[in-house]
């Protein structure tokens, strides 16, 4: 990794467009008041990066997460039309970003569930995103069939349920699900399965085991989340049953993301840019700033992530101090200073 002399650690910072200069400055305060090592590259992209070079993820962005492999990411606008590919994907593929873990934990009481728990990892790279498509005509409707392929491979099914189960073991988990659809996509996700359950072999008598079809999946979810504790999947229903997840605790503002790979890693708010109310103080930094929290882990600061966490949970619980998206009144700022004051006390 990637530091400076001072046992300063470079990181690439990457405000976004909408509300994300707003939260990242609120999340970049609270780390100075906690003492967090990051020295900052600050790289602009998504709606800034077209207006500062042509391109919503500019050379000079990939040169610094090239450089720096440790990167936190607000939200970033893919434009509509225009040639442009989601800015998300091209990063998770410029920098092998195989893995994304997604945990959701409760932490307002009195929601519709009560002492959530669960760790989503999504293989990141292959499944149906990989978008292999193409149209056939018919007559005169040039577009009048639709083909998409997916690719699921033995290999990167094996890397990531390992993935899975190592983050499981390091975190005093106890039991790893993984979900398919193999019933139906009997190659494509029975690969998967097949190669999970290859791999769960190795961790026997150590981290449970089980596996569900992903609708059944997402039924036991909304009717019983407390069986599950790590569960691991495929691109495309990892990229659903994350957003269900995050509903259980309170929504997207609530859902940090980190995206790892082997060379790199990149910690994001996988919230929009919620242009509508940008520029109004008003954007909730929760999202970005526990995705610090897993920014800080992953660097062996578990002590500095121990004590973010202990801040924000007294701020919206025993101090109440709340955005307005999640029953308070506070501004961007004054929540920011509410979690400072615990930070310091």
């Amino acid at each position: 990794m990637s530091t400076q002399s001072n046992d300063r650690i470079a990181a690439t910072l990457i405000p976004g467009d909408g509300i994300g200069p707003e939260i990242s400055n609120a999340v970049v305060k609270i780390l100075d008041a906690l003492e967090a090592p990051f020295a900052w590259d600050v790289q602009q992209g998504g709606m800034a990066g077209i207006e500062s070079s042509g391109d919503p993820l500019p050379a000079a962005l990939l040169e610094s997460v090239g450089r720096t492999k440790l990167a936190l990411k607000g939200p970033l606008t893919t434009p509509v039309g225009g040639g442009f590919r989601s800015v998300n994907v091209r990063l998770r593929e410029a920098f092998g970003l195989y893995a994304n873990l997604r945990p959701v934990r409760t932490m307002i009481p009195g929601g519709r569930y009560e002492d959530i728990d669960i760790v989503l990892v999504r293989e990141n790279l292959e499944g149906l995103y990989v978008a292999f498509e193409h149209f056939i005509a018919v007559g005169d409707d040039p577009r009048a069939v639709a083909i998409s392929q997916g690719i699921n491979t033995r290999e990167e099914a094996r890397r990531i349920v390992r993935f899975a189960f190592e983050y499981a073991v390091q975190h005093g988990r106890k039991k790893v699900t993984i979900v398919h659809k193999a019933n139906v996509l009997k190659a494509l996700t029975g690969l998967f399965l097949e190669a999970g359950r290859e791999i769960a072999k190795e961790y026997e008598g150590r981290i449970a085991v089980d596996d569900r079809i992903v609708d059944a999946c997402a039924m036991q979810l909304v009717l019983n989340p407390w069986q599950f504790d790590v569960i691991v999947t495929t691109n495309l229903f990892g990229d659903i049953l994350s957003d269900q997840l995050a509903g259980l605790v309170g929504g997207l503002g609530m859902a940090p993301g980190a995206n790892i790979g082997e060379k790199a890693a990149i910690f994001e708010a996988v919230h929009g840019s919620a242009p509508d109310i940008a520029g109004q103080g008003i954007a909730n930094p929760l999202a970005l700033l526990l995705a610090a929290a897993l920014m800080l882990e992953h660097v062996q600061r578990s002590d500095l992530a121990g004590r973010l966490r202990s801040a924000i949970l007294q701020t919206v619980q025993a101090d109440s101090v709340r955005t307005r998206d999640i029953g308070g009144s506070a501004s961007t700022q004054e929540f920011a200073d509410a979690i400072i004051r615990r930070v310091l006390a």
